[in-house]
């Protein structure tokens, strides 16, 4: 193992060399004008791929953007792991607050910007590096290894779930392995076990058949925009309950061990708060901050819109007014149980002077590994290893509705590995990604293979 581990220390130049090369192209997935952009990413993953040793390179067409699909399967009497990231990349605007161009990677203070540093590219990065240490030295992979990167997963997965389920052979594994979220802290190894699912929904309110003068009009037809203000305000009681009728009803409640590890990780909510340039936080009374952000449900007004917003006045009553509303969801429960809960509580409550129509908009279910699958155990050792500390175990307060696909059409666990950090601006100008995570990164990689591989496995 010492070899290997000399080799990754040895490469450090050419792997960021390389990393430059495939974040240099603009893989924007949710820009029509960067079409050729994504599959010129594709086609460079899918060469790199054969160049490190992996084999049946595949590039899969699909209406959208292509699947990337590799595999070395010579490990006999061993498990197989799937890898899953995605080579597409978020839109950079505002360009103008990026210190450096986003497809122009920079190192500054240890941390490489470009965009797709952090999200996805230079995670999966990670594993093919960690695959090339053992196939490029005179040796096979310890366990066998499948690799399936996606170039959508910026503009929701289109693809991916079907994709999946028409592939389930070819997919076939006994763990999936996803480095696609942040670890706690710096210098904090984690591994994430849980992610909250989503329900997000439209909402719209119609009063008159047309815009009215206020002056006219006002004060004798209710105002959409104040009837919608009205329902939004009564979604919450007085201690940030959700007021939804059901609404916890399937909610699996945190154990007395996981709220007890919670309380031991170093999170103050001063300093929180003064991150995000808040007065102080709000939440669900009962519960810590990292309870609410992992381990409950919330409600979110993520929009509000309608009648006139330009500059300058406009006297005008309007006809109609909307909202967006995400509901992000734990354990137990399910997002088109919810997404029912939620239509017939807004329709119940919604003043007879208006109308209301209620659209769900897209979902995705919570996820849950357990922490004593083979797994999960494998990745505490490796990063043990590779960081000479203890790990620690978080959930995650966002979705990767992937993740229960896997769980559902693999019958396979998956654990959660991420490299980023939360304030690495992964959606925003001057993502970056720190290089000692990157490279540490590596090591447990290598690390993690070898620990899955000594697991007893029973196939």
């Amino acid at each position: 193992m010492d070899h290997l581990i000399d080799y990754v220390e040895k490469n450090h130049d050419r792997y960021l060399s390389e990393l430059f090369e495939f974040l240099r192209i603009p893989s924007i997935s949710g820009d029509p004008n960067r079409r050729d952009d994504v599959l010129k990413a594709a086609h460079w993953l899918a060469a790199h791929l054969g160049g490190i040793g992996m084999e049946n390179v595949q590039v899969f067409p699909t209406t959208g953007n292509p699947m990337v699909y590799a595999d070395w399967l010579h490990a006999a009497g061993k498990p197989t792991l799937l890898v899953y990231g995605h080579y597409d990349v978020q839109p950079v605007d505002p360009l103008e607050l990026w210190t450096t161009p986003p497809f122009e990677p920079s190192v500054r203070d240890e941390n490489l910007y470009a965009r797709g540093s952090s999200d996805d590219k230079g995670q999966l990065f990670i594993h093919l590096k960690g695959v090339e240490a053992y196939l490029k030295n005179g040796r096979g992979l310890p366990v066998n290894v499948k690799f399936i990167f996606e170039g959508e997963e910026e503009i929701g997965s289109v693809h991916l779930e079907g994709f999946v389920r028409e592939k389930k052979d070819l997919l076939k594994a006994n763990f999936v392995l996803i480095s696609d979220s942040a670890m706690f802290a710096y210098d904090f190894p984690s591994i994430c076990y849980g992610l909250r699912g989503l329900s997000y929904m439209q909402v719209e309110v119609t009063g008159p058949n047309k815009d009215l003068h206020s002056g006219t009009f006002g004060g004798a037809v209710h105002n959409p925009l104040q009837a919608l203000a009205e329902i939004i305000a009564s979604l919450h009681d007085k201690n940030g309950k959700v007021t939804v009728k059901g609404f916890y009803d399937d909610v699996i409640p945190l154990t007395r061990k996981e709220r007890d590890s919670f309380k031991r990780l170093p999170r103050k909510d001063s300093a929180f708060a003064k991150e995000l340039g808040v007065k102080q936080l709000w939440g669900e009374k009962g519960y810590t901050t990292l309870e609410r952000l992992w381990g409950r449900p919330t409600l979110e007004v993520n929009g509000m819109w309608g009648g006139f917003t330009g500059e300058g006045a406009k006297t005008v009553l309007p006809s109609k007014a909307f909202a967006k509303i995400s509901m992000r969801l734990v354990p137990g429960q399910d997002p088109d149980k919810v997404a029912k809960l939620f239509e017939k509580h807004v329709k119940a409550i919604v003043p007879k002077s208006v109308t209301v129509s209620v659209e769900k908009l897209h979902g995705g279910k919570p996820a849950l590994t357990p922490i004593d699958s083979d797994a999960v155990k494998a990745a505490y050792e490796a990063l043990r290893k590779a960081w000479w500390k203890k790990p620690v175990y978080m959930r995650e307060g966002g979705s990767i509705p992937i993740v229960v696909e896997f769980q559902q059409t693999l019958k396979a666990p998956t654990v959660l590995l991420g490299f980023g950090l939360p304030d690495e601006n992964a959606h925003a100008p001057d993502e970056h990604l720190n290089l000692k995570n990157f490279f540490k990164g590596i090591e447990t990689s290598v690390y993690f293979f070898d620990e899955l591989a000594s697991m007893t496995w029973k196939g």
